[in-house]
């Protein structure tokens, strides 16, 4: 099948030039009341929102992410950037840190929850504030890069503890940055002999296309392996536009991988998962996760609910292959990291035999060896190694 992948208008009044500039973009965003009126029509409960929720979470959006909402018919896009009254309401659950990273936060900027990786917090910006942020008690402190001191410090901790084999760079979002920072960011990781794998966690392929550039993917090269992790939410986000920005990555060896929320009311539909995660795939680009949404302060009316998710994650199951379905996960509050959610198909279990029921009706058993057949191959050196990441976090 053909996808199509429609462009996003620029306004008349705007240069092609400066339109295509990934800095024009971040300078001319759209953070106030006035900006936003600019090119839409408000309702009563976004200008209540401009009123009283600023202090709440930071308002901005990119004007090319701004004129795709715009297009938008269904007003998906524009409840991911737009702040609404329902954000200053008392909801089932809000919490400042849901991840519970103040709790795994070490060293400035680092988070380390799980044993053989970090997140490196290397901004506070981004260039459009998702009204779903997880990380409102950080992010949009306008903190464009950080302190010397608190950067030598995270590659400090990072270099003393040899158990750590990946980093994920976010913030923020770190292609806010620019070239140099970038590239000296990876440049002190790479120096790190244990350090494998780098992550780059990024909305902007989404809502700033034209910030991937050329000499953005030497740099990336330069430094593989380094992990592209984009932030596809919705299929009429993958424009003419975000597409040349995600081929200019895996034309050059980079890998794509994509990380969801699901979205109550914007895309919690299995149509709409299925339609993203195709059209992912056919631009090489790895489904990942299809987070829970998490409780931040301000979320409730964007949060479905576990059971909607699972009945989506169900209806899939058979209709998509394995390179299109995401894992669906959740972060368990207070720092109790990812649990995976699949749906049950297990109906019945007697010792060893278990019975299954499949997504498209069809019964039948499993019998397990017994016990005692189960024996463990010899794993040296490996088995060293597995030792060493298993203390990562206490090396």
């Amino acid at each position: 099948m053909k996808f199509e992948f429609p462009s996003v208008q620029k306004p008349e009044d705007v240069a092609i030039a400066d339109w295509n500039n990934w800095t024009w973009q971040l300078r001319h965003a759209l953070k106030n009341q006035k900006d936003f009126e600019t090119v839409f029509q408000l309702t009563e409960a976004e200008r209540i929102a401009f009123e009283g929720g600023k202090e709440l979470f930071n308002i901005r959006t990119t004007p090319y992410y701004a004129a795709l909402a715009g297009r938008d018919a269904t007003q998906s896009i524009r409840q991911i950037l737009m702040p609404h009254q329902k954000e200053l309401s008392e909801g089932s659950q809000q919490m400042l840190d849901p991840l519970g990273e103040r709790v795994n936060n070490p060293s400035p900027r680092i988070i380390h929850r799980y044993s053989d990786r970090v997140l490196f917090l290397v901004t506070d910006i981004c260039s459009v504030y998702c009204r779903f942020c997880t990380r409102k008690h950080f992010t949009g402190q306008e903190q464009a890069f950080i302190k010397a001191d608190e950067y030598t410090q995270a590659l400090q901790y990072i270099r003393s503890h040899p158990g750590i084999r990946e980093v994920i760079l976010s913030g923020g979002d770190p292609l806010t940055l620019g070239d140099s920072h970038l590239e000296r960011v990876l440049a002190d990781l790479r120096s790190i002999e244990h350090i494998e794998i780098i992550r780059i966690g990024s909305r902007m392929p989404v809502v700033c296309p034209m910030r991937v550039t050329e000499d953005l993917v030497k740099i990336l090269r330069k430094h593989k392996p380094v992990y592209l992790m984009s932030h596809f939410n919705h299929p009429g986000e993958l424009t003419a536009e975000a597409v040349t920005a995600i081929e200019k990555f895996v034309d050059s060896g980079i890998p794509v991988m994509n990380q969801m929320v699901l979205l109550n009311g914007i895309n919690n539909h299995p149509a709409l998962i299925q339609a993203l995660n195709r059209r992912l795939v056919y631009l090489r680009v790895k489904p990942y996760y299809m987070f829970q949404c998490d409780p931040s302060l301000g979320t409730d009316h964007l949060r479905t609910s576990v059971e909607d998710s699972l009945e989506i994650q169900k209806e899939l199951w058979g209709h998509l292959s394995g390179l299109a379905m995401p894992n669906l996960s959740l972060d368990i509050p207070s720092g109790g990291g990812k649990t995976y959610l699949v749906p049950n198909f297990q109906v019945s279990q007697d010792g060893p035999v278990r019975r299954y029921v499949g997504w498209d009706g069809v019964e039948a058993e499993y019998v397990s060896p017994p016990a005692e057949s189960i024996r463990k191959p010899e794993a040296y050196p490996y088995d060293l190694e597995w030792e060493q990441l298993k203390k990562g976090k206490q090396t």
